[in-house]
């Protein structure tokens, strides 16, 4: 008798993690670590932007209920003291070295209700074929010692119960595990995760050798399968505003610097923070600062439609400058939309409301700063004031972002100059670009809408390699045009390896860390 179809299908699947699993990995995380302690969105999907292959789950009728990341390292950082959060970068992978010799296991977690199935079991395995098929020396990792708060008084120091549970001695749930999957412990590792209280904050150093390879040289690196353009075009408007009398005058003006990036073969057009305020002279009326927001965003639907098209008409990747945009809850956010060329919308918020903002306009800042993956790899979006938080630069770059767009709008100069300045120190202490736009020009008679004063420009590193002074073009302040530049993304990995200086390689993980709180 033949077998009903859906006896044929399998009921537990290991495979490859990939981006629509996140939101159920950051439930997931937050029920085995609690919602503080999860890993966030930005997390998850920057430890697939680092090191795709690395990362595993185990579905189970369709349900997500284990999941495992890992990273490449090199030898002299994997075998050293070192904590979680430092070897991480926070979380995010962002330590991944492509040539790395090492698998580096940051994390396994299986679902409690499913526990008993051998979940890890099955991670490790896939963990183990990883490290095999790369041809890498091992895998490492700081393993929990849940047992040993309960345990100390007897033992009387960390060190003598690792040593008990590693003669079988004592049991305890998860070294005992580890050692059993052909584990080795090469040390203690104090401090790794300070509010893993059960284990007192130690981890067990831990090691497994790829059998393969044992008394054998090392391989020559591997590089990544992941193939991105050798260089990336990008295109800076420095928009005019100008009064106009319906949408579809705004329309053309937007579509009209869209056909001219897309003729010169760009990848990325990006427009200037709050471009929609021109919209604002269509009806001119007496409206408070507040009402000619909320008013703005009325447009927002046509905002997004006219953004959407043009970058899948124009083949073209679009940084939509911003548009205020009324959220749910009724806040007002200034929102960027991010339009790739394959029809896709993102939608990025800024974090940093301005004081005038906050107090003439009512706006609210947003609360994530993730990156958008892109057919040019991952970028980023800070929003004027944003760019003036190192903190957010770094977040992006942590989860792989290379170019970083900065729609602004200020005033007056000294206003522009601190975004400037700001942004030519993130290109630096980040090793990425950064694409400046902003607005200029100025409409009398509208009411709510402030002078301007732009100076658009494409910051690099500074180093050798890259353009002179760190800046790969530039504009005359105060006048409309467009700017060019072809940013080669091999001299930004020549740089961050092996630059005059490395400040990606050299920051001091053990002295300091930023985290950003899972929402």
């Amino acid at each position: 008798m033949a077998k009903k179809p859906h006896e044929n299908t399998p009921k537990l699947l290991l495979r490859q993690a990939v981006l629509a699993d996140v939101p159920q990995l950051a439930d997931l995380t937050a029920r085995i670590y609690s919602e503080e302690w999860g890993h966030s969105v930005e997390m998850l999907r920057s430890q697939q932007t680092h090191f795709p292959e690395g990362q595993f789950v185990v579905e189970y009728e369709g349900r997500i209920v284990g999941y495992c990341a890992t990273f490449r390292i090199d030898e002299a950082t994997a075998l050293a003291p070192h904590t979680w959060m430092q070897i991480t970068g926070g979380g995010m992978g962002s330590r991944h070295k492509p040539d790395g010799n090492w698998l580096y296991g940051m994390e396994v977690v299986v679902h409690p209700d499913y526990r008993g199935m051998r979940i890890g079991q099955r991670l490790y395995q896939a963990r183990k074929r990883l490290c095999m098929d790369l041809k890498l020396r091992g895998i490492v990792f700081g393993g929990r010692i849940p047992g040993l708060a309960k345990n100390l008084a007897r033992y009387g120091n960390a060190e003598a119960y690792v040593q008990a549970v590693t003669e079988g001695k004592r049991r305890d749930l998860t070294l005992s595990f580890q050692l059993a999957n052909d584990f080795e412990v090469i040390g203690l590792l104090r401090a790794y995760v300070p509010s893993d209280h059960e284990s007192l904050g130690y981890a067990a150093h831990l090691v497994w050798r790829n059998p393969q390879l044992l008394d054998q040289p090392d391989i020559p690196p591997i590089t990544s399968a992941r193939l991105l353009p050798d260089s990336v075009r990008v295109a800076s408007v420095q928009y005019q505003q100008r009064r106009i009398t319906s949408f579809e005058q705004f329309a053309t003006q937007v579509e009209y610097f869209t056909d001219i990036a897309a003729d010169y073969s760009a990848d990325f057009v990006t427009f200037p923070e709050l471009i929609t305020l021109q919209l604002l002279s269509i009806e001119n009326t007496e409206l408070s600062p507040v009402e000619s927001i909320r008013k703005l965003s009325h447009y927002t639907p046509q905002v997004k439609e006219l953004f959407s098209r043009l970058a899948v008409h124009y083949n073209i990747n679009i940084i939509a400058g911003t548009h205020p945009t009324e959220q749910a809850n009724g806040d007002i956010h200034n929102v960027c939309y991010v339009c790739l060329r394959d029809g896709s919308i993102h939608e990025r918020e800024k974090l940093h409301p301005t004081p005038s903002e906050r107090n003439v306009w009512n706006i609210s800042g947003g609360d994530s700063a993730a990156t958008v993956l892109t057919d040019c790899g991952p970028i980023g979006v800070m929003i004027c004031y944003d760019a003036e938080f190192p903190e957010v630069a770094r977040h992006l770059t942590d989860q792989g972002a290379l170019i970083l767009f900065v729609p602004f709008c200020t005033d007056v100069r000294e206003g522009y100059l601190r975004v400037r300045y700001c942004s030519q120190a993130r290109a630096i202490e980040n090793q990425c670009y950064v694409v400046l736009s902003g607005n200029v020009g100025n409409l009398p008679g509208v009411n709510n809408f402030d002078i301007q004063y732009g100076q658009s420009c494409i910051l690099t590193p500074s180093d050798f390699g890259f353009a002179r002074d760190g800046i790969a073009a530039d504009s005359t302040p105060n006048i409309e045009t467009v700017l060019f530049a072809d940013l080669r993304l091999e001299t930004l990995a020549r740089a961050r390896n092996a630059g005059a200086v490395t400040n990606l390689k050299d920051r001091r993980f053990d002295l300091y860390e930023t985290r950003w709180r899972p929402r």
